[in-house]
């Protein structure tokens, strides 16, 4: 049985659409720092006053509006490659253009051209976070989602790394405007990735209008749910991340609380951290191809409220940097379990035929806990001291367990209101969908 499930495994994960997807990951998170926090380091260096760099967070705007981008992505078929690879290749194209465009501003100079280019940047970023969203969804099986997923979070965050810590190192050794050429050169592997990668075959059709496109994903998740259901699987969207992001959000002001070093912090939980978190969305994503989704909610679940334990016991214990250590790896592999197996939650919940619009507003509701529900956070740890913050996080986790029989029953493969996925694709390098209808001039 273990050889079996061993081979599924690699089965899997060697699939060239799951290559495919790590370095649609990677394109994915290329642009992000550097319209953020490597904008800001230029900023920085050319003695931009610290007002403006602050308002650089503005440029993120772009990114809260998805939902408004994804029903074009759904509605119209670009004239090549197809309704996904189509529009991440245009996208991509675009970013490789604007982020080039960076190297010819001058921060001191031309601050109002930089902060435009910038915000294209953002623009282009959340429209290809739309499409690489949506096309995950429509080439993975269900039993492939937590795979993918995390594939394609492992590019992301190797991503991150190259922007926020690379660029900078570079930066020490060469001009900002040839930083930001390198990173446009970096564009040219998504674009590659996006050209060979397999089409996903579209039998339904997209929506026949744009009106459609907006309303139609909405009836179809109501439907396939019912009124009920839907609505505690929204409100399970929303909860399932809480305990765990009450600690993210606490984490470094706890640590400097206990007298640990920014250095300490900032050490462990840049390279120890990644690699735990690598490690654990390459395990979620086993885990779900073993047991099914719902079944992997379960388990996840439980990981999470646990590994709140480590930082629980982090606070009634003197500071150690092996204890450190210890507590930094077990939530951040923990944290990345829970983000494999929740994605391919959240995918398996999105139809086909509506996937770029309906991941954008699930995606959305989970932001709410991550930007919202938490931010009473500190306020909490304030009042009742860290042990007992902890503690409040891990029962947190309560009502998910109160949920969990309901969205997704241990005896069935699926959460209940999920979306049939065959992951059925056409051959890579083609556009070849069984629909012939209206294209993007339609």
């Amino acid at each position: 049985m273990n050889e079996h499930r061993s081979t599924s495994i690699l089965r899997v994960f060697g699939q060239p659409k799951m290559a495919a997807l790590l370095f649609l990951g990677f394109s994915s998170g290329l642009p992000l720092f550097l319209t953020s926090s490597t904008l800001q380091a230029w900023m920085t260096v050319e003695k931009v006053d610290l007002t403006t760099v602050g308002l650089v967070s503005l440029l993120s705007i772009p990114y809260s509006f998805k939902f408004l981008i994804a029903p074009l992505m759904d509605r119209y078929i670009p004239p090549f490659l197809g309704r996904r690879r189509g529009w991440l290749v245009i996208t991509q194209v675009a970013l490789f253009i604007c982020i080039a465009a960076m190297s010819m501003h001058d921060p001191r100079r031309g601050l109002q051209l930089l902060a435009i280019n910038a915000l294209l940047i953002a623009f282009f970023s959340a429209a290809q976070d739309v499409v690489v969203d949506a096309y995950s969804i429509d080439v993975l099986e269900e039993r492939e989602m937590g795979a993918g997923a995390s594939l394609k979070v492992m590019g992301y965050r190797l991503a991150l790394v190259v922007t926020g810590g690379v660029a900078l190192m570079l930066a020490d050794r060469m001009s900002w405007p040839t930083v930001y050429l390198v990173m446009a050169a970096l564009m040219l592997i998504g674009i590659g990735a996006s050209i060979v990668a397999p089409e996903p075959v579209l039998r339904e059709g997209p929506p026949t209008t744009l009106f459609n496109a907006v309303v139609l994903p909405f009836k179809d998740f109501i439907q396939r749910a019912g009124v009920g259901i839907a609505a505690l699987l929204l409100l399970f969207v929303v909860l399932y991340s809480l305990s765990d992001r009450m600690v993210q959000n606490m984490t470094v002001p706890f640590l400097l609380a206990q007298g640990y070093t920014q250095t300490d912090i900032g050490a462990i939980r840049g390279v120890i951290g990644l690699i735990a978190t690598i490690v654990g969305v390459l395990a979620g994503g086993a885990l779900v191809a073993q047991l099914g989704i719902n079944r992997s909610l379960w388990v996840l679940a439980a990981i999470q409220m646990g590994s709140n334990l480590a930082y629980y016991w982090l606070s009634i214990t003197e500071p150690g940097r092996a204890k450190l250590t210890t507590a930094i790896v077990v939530e951040n592999f923990a944290g990345g379990l829970v983000t494999a197996g929740f994605v391919a939650f959240l995918m398996s919940l999105c139809s086909k035929q509506f996937s770029a619009t309906q991941y954008a507003l699930l995606s959305s509701f989970m932001a709410f806990a991550r930007d919202v529900l938490v931010a009473p956070s500190g306020g909490i740890a304030e009042r009742t001291g860290w042990p007992q913050f902890f503690l409040i996080t891990i029962a947190a986790g309560i009502p998910i367990l109160l949920l969990l029989p309901i969205i997704a029953p241990w005896t069935r493969e699926n959460p209940r209101g999920a979306a049939p996925h065959s992951g059925e694709v056409a051959h890579a390098g083609t556009a070849s969908e069984p629909w012939d209808g209206e294209r993007v001039s339609g």
